[in-house]
This record gives structure tokens, C-alpha cells and sequence, in this order.
């Protein structure tokens, strides 16, 4: 019969076990080592020695104070040694964690605790891959489900290799994991004097005090991995977000090149039968372009390079349009070292020649702006052309790549934390303005 003040103690255990791991997940630095596959054997050691000082600790408390015997989780941060980070890990844990029982003349605490370690690295090894230690569960009777499924529907369908293997897996692990609490109950019975730490010292053994036993220990292994597991879930899904939104962001600005190209080249197959200098002196100004963008790999720059390629840009245009195009800039100084989507302003101010200013018989201003108000960035581009019908107006956003390209790209990179508008008005000319967030790693 297991007393009520024995349950408890088996219950703060687990509670201990669960407080030690999110305690770990403060630490970036600790969350590196912790939930890498891959470790150096530098990478072993920090773990072991990050094990052996919260698990040490914990069995340190418990020897001084001789109040707290539930918090004693020397042979289980041993064994989570040796399943996380190998043999390495396992064993240096385990003789670390036994010292504060070794003061206490707990001879065989050193040998048990270091078996741990050892057989928390067999664990390791068996893994069918090393991700899968983070599939690791203590509910036997799921993997048994799993497992026999499989076998049973050899007769009827190919048998999933990857599942059989997680399931035998998990259940090689949990008994080993039971093997190793039976083993604390054997050496506590051999060796009475000089034992190891023991929970119910004392205490006669009942099969449903063992049982129970076997069970905590199993729950306060394996809650940590489950724990660190959730944690290294959330870590990939964001890494495989932010791949996501750059490969997205690639692909739109992408889009836009080609759509530049074709408009720029057309601007120079005017002038090369006409005026071959001024044309030769715009394919020279496109090289720069071009010897800029094969260089950019970072979806962001500062604004000050975006200010500079239009400066390039509108250099060509104006060969065209000669006196016709004129360009204006009010750049708060501030501003030029925020950071924003590259290619960001070129499809915009395209837009303003094209369908603003290029049909317009006596040509027009751009004027572009920037200041900063507060920690947002805004941006204005203006022109004073021919303006933008009510019914094209309401559809900008839908159609066309330049304007609905940018709101896509400032939407992948600021989410919905960001501003775009599109104000015209017929025979007056248009203006589009954008207000975005400082970015993180905006230069200081």
C-alpha cells in the first residue's frame, strides 16, 4: 500500500524534473547545445556540465538539508545525460552528480550513477536516428499500439520500416529507463550501509511502491525531453517560416528585375540608331545597375542604396525624356540608414513615369520624400502627371506588378505592422506613401 506522504514525493519529483527543464529554456546559450543534433565533443562537455550543476544541486540540497529528498535527481539527470548528448555526456554527469552522496559516505552512488550515464548513452546509440531521441514517450501502451499495428498488417500492407523502428525504440527505452530504477531498488537492498540515495529509505518494498517508482522515474526522464522537444518544435517551425518568407520575398523581387530590364533596354533600343553616345552612355549606367543587383544577396538594405539606385535609374530614364522628367528628393538624414525591402522604390517611381508622367506633353516632377516619425520610417513619392482613374484606383492593389509587388513584399517582411497608400486625383498626378517599422536590424 503506498501512503499519501509517498505519493507525494513521487509527485514533486516529476513537478522538480519538469521546473529544471523550462528552468534550461531561459538560456539561449543553453538552448543552443540542448537542442542540437549535432554536437562536438566540446558541445558533450558543456552539456555535462550543465546537467551536473542543476542535477548536482538539486542532490546537494537534498543531502544538506535531509528535508527534501523528492528534489534528488542525481540518477536521472545522469541518464538524461547519456540520452541527449552520448557516452561522454552520460558518464562525466553521472560521476559529478554522485559527489554530494560521496561526501555523505554513499559509496555506491558514484558506480550506479555513472551506470546511468552509460546506459543513457546506449539509448543514444539506438536511436534509428538522432532526431528521433525527441519522439522519445513513456506512454508504453502507445508504442505497443504502434508497434504491433505494424506487425499485424504485414498480410495486407507494407509494413512502415520507420515506424516499427520509433516504436521498438521507445520501448527498448522505457525499459532500460525501468531497468535503471530497479537497479537503485537492488543496490538500496545489497548494500545497506553504503548504499546510494534512496527515496523510501527505510521502507519495506511493495510491488505498487516499486511499480510507482519505476513510473516516476520514467516520467521525470522523459518530461524533460518532451519539454525540450516542444521548444525545438517551435524553433524549427520559425526557422522554416522566416526560409518561407525569404524565398517568397526572393521569388517578388525577382519579378521585378526582368519587368526593369525589359523597360530600360527598350529606353536604349531608341537611342542606338539616333544618338549611339547617349546610348552607349545609358547601357554604361545600366551595367552599374546590373553590377549592383548581381551583388545584392540581403532582401533589405539601407535606404540610402535604394535612394542611390533610383538616382541611377532615373539617369537613363532622363536621357529619354530629356528636359521633360525632372527629379526632386527631401531626405531627412536620419532616414537614410533605416532599413527597408530591397528594390522597394524603383517599381514606384516606373509606375510614376510610365503611366504618370510618360503621356503628359510637357513632362513632370518626381518628388520623393523621407522622414522619420518616431521610430517609423515614411516615405512619399509624388508626381504630377495625368493621375489614376477612380475605378483603376480601387483595383491597384489586385493588378499590375509594381505597386501590388511592394505591398506584397512589405507585407512579407512586416507582417501587418506597416503602412502603404495610393492617393491620386485625375489631371493632378499621384502619390504613394508607405510607413514602416524600424527593423531589428535597422543600423545603429
Amino acid at each position: 500500500m503506498v501512503t499519501q506522504q509517498q505519493l507525494a514525493a513521487l509527485l514533486i519529483k516529476v513537478a522538480v524534473s519538469a521546473s529544471i527543464a523550462s528552468i534550461l529554456m531561459r538560456f539561449a546559450r543553453i538552448q543552443k547545445i540542448l537542442l542540437r543534433d549535432d554536437r562536438t565533443v566540446a558541445d558533450r562537455l558543456q552539456l555535462a556540465f550543465i546537467f551536473s550543476t542543476l542535477f548536482g544541486a538539486s542532490a546537494a540540497v537534498s543531502a544538506l538539508a535531509k528535508q527534501y529528498p523528492a528534489i534528488d535527481l542525481a540518477l536521472e539527470g545522469a541518464t538524461i545525460a547519456g540520452f541527449l548528448g552520448g557516452y561522454v555526456s552520460g558518464l562525466v554527469t553521472g560521476l559529478c552528480v554522485s559527489l554530494p552522496d560521496m561526501f555523505q559516505s554513499k559509496w555506491m552512488s558514484m558506480p550506479l550513477f555513472a551506470a546511468a550515464g552509460i546506459i543513457g548513452g546506449l539509448m543514444h546509440d539506438l536511436a534509428p536516428r538522432r532526431e528521433d531521441i525527441w519522439y522519445f514517450s513513456p506512454f508504453v501502451d502507445l508504442n505497443l499500439y504502434r508497434f504491433l499495428k505494424q506487425i499485424l498488417r504485414f498480410n495486407r500492407l507494407a509494413i512502415d520500416a520507420r515506424v516499427v523502428k520509433l516504436a521498438a525504440f521507445n520501448l527498448i527505452c522505457n525499459a532500460l529507463v525501468i531497468t535503471i530504477e530497479l537497479l537503485r531498488w537492488g543496490v538500496e537492498a545489497e548494500f545497506k550501509k553504503h548504499n546510494t540515495f534512496f527515496l523510501f529509505e527505510g521502507v519495506p518494498p511493495t510491488l505498487s511502491l516499486v511499480v510507482l517508482s519505476c513510473v516516476t522515474t520514467l516520467f521525470a526522464v522523459s518530461l524533460p525531453i518532451r519539454v525540450w522537444s516542444s521548444f525545438r518544435a517551435e524553433r524549427l517551425l520559425e526557422i522554416q517560416r522566416t526560409r518561407l518568407a525569404e524565398a517568397h520575398l526572393a521569388a517578388l523581387t525577382n519579378q521585378i528585375n526582368p519587368h526593369f530590364l525589359f523597360n530600360t533596354l527598350n529606353s536604349v533600343s531608341t537611342l542606338v540608331r539616333l544618338d549611339p553616345d547617349r546610348a552607349r552612355s545609358m547601357i554604361y549606367k545600366l551595367s552599374n545597375i546590373l553590377r549592383r543587383l548581381l551583388r545584392k544577396t540581403e532582401n533589405l538594405s539601407p535606404l540610402r542604396e535604394e535612394i542611390s539606385f533610383i538616382d541611377d535609374y532615373l539617369a537613363i530614364e532622363m536621357v529619354r525624356f530629356g528636359d521633360k522628367l525632372r527629379f526632386t528628393k527631401e531626405i531627412e538624414p536620419g532616414a537614410l540608414d533605416r532599413l527597408v525591402p530591397s528594390m522597394i522604390l524603383q517599381p514606384i517611381v516606373e509606375n510614376s513615369i510610365r503611366h504618370g508622367l510618360a503621356s503628359k506633353i510637357d513632362g513632370g516632377t518626381i518628388r520623393l520624400r523621407a522622414w522619420l516619425e518616431g521610430s517609423r520610417l515614411h516615405i512619399s513619392i509624388e508626381d504630377d502627371g495625368i493621375g489614376i482613374a477612380e475605378d483603376k484606383l480601387d483595383r491597384i492593389f489586385n493588378s499590375g506588378i509594381g505597386v501590388s509587388n511592394v505591398n506584397e513584399r512589405l507585407r512579407v517582411v512586416f507582417g501587418g505592422n506597416y503602412r502603404m497608400t495610393v492617393a491620386s486625383e485625375p489631371g493632378h498626378g499621384t502619390e504613394t506613401r508607405l510607413e514602416i517599422p524600424e527593423h531589428p536590424h535597422s543600423i545603429v
